[in-house]
């Protein structure tokens, strides 16, 4: 099984990748991006999606239908279509999850962004996250891609990691060091 997970993410990599090498030489490469996120958000939202792509004994019939409505509906660009009814025409559709944000992933390090994450106790306003984004740009010298999540457990303050670097100031975790630091004694 290990094995199998191992080539899954081998592969969702390469897959990834490639997408972005196509679509750079297509000059395509901002909105094959917004439709990868639009597909990525479709997956995590529809259940009935979500099993039409997780399920391997839905035939290959099944899967070009559904992308072909999807392609209707949404007006997906024309190398994500053929790059996607590849993945179905080589059984390799279950990893278009993995592939899809992969490759909004490489997008974003291409352009040099850091991924950072911003969960708070209290619910903060758009000016306050900008606000945040801003200081955390010019605290590592890098654009930033800021994930915001309102988290009500946190009882107060802020978590911000940015890569491996972690500032936890919320109320909880305080909490969970002096409860530590009790046991410890």
């Amino acid at each position: 099984m290990s094995k199998n997970k191992g080539f899954s993410e081998t592969s969702a990599s390469r897959y990834s990748l490639a997408l972005y090498e196509l679509a750079t030489e297509a000059n395509v490469l901002k909105e094959i991006e917004i439709h990868a996120t639009a597909i990525t958000d479709l997956i995590s939202l529809s259940e009935d999606f979500k099993s039409l792509i997780k399920d391997p004994t839905n035939s290959k019939e099944d899967q070009f239908n559904a992308l072909n409505k999807i392609l209707e509906k949404y007006k997906l660009n024309n190398l994500l279509t053929k790059f996607l009814s590849f993945l179905i025409s080589k059984r390799r559709f279950f990893y278009v999850d993995k592939i899809l944000k992969s490759f909004v992933e490489t997008c974003s390090v291409k352009r040099g962004e850091l991924k950072a994450e911003l969960t708070s106790a209290k619910d903060l306003t758009e000016n306050e996250v900008n606000s945040i984004k801003e200081e955390l740009t010019k605290n590592f010298s890098s654009k930033i891609k800021l994930n915001y999540k309102h988290d009500t457990s946190l009882i107060g303050g802020l978590i911000v990691q940015v890569g491996s670097t972690m500032v936890d100031t919320s109320i909880k975790n305080k909490l969970q060091q002096i409860e530590n630091r009790m046991i410890e004694a």
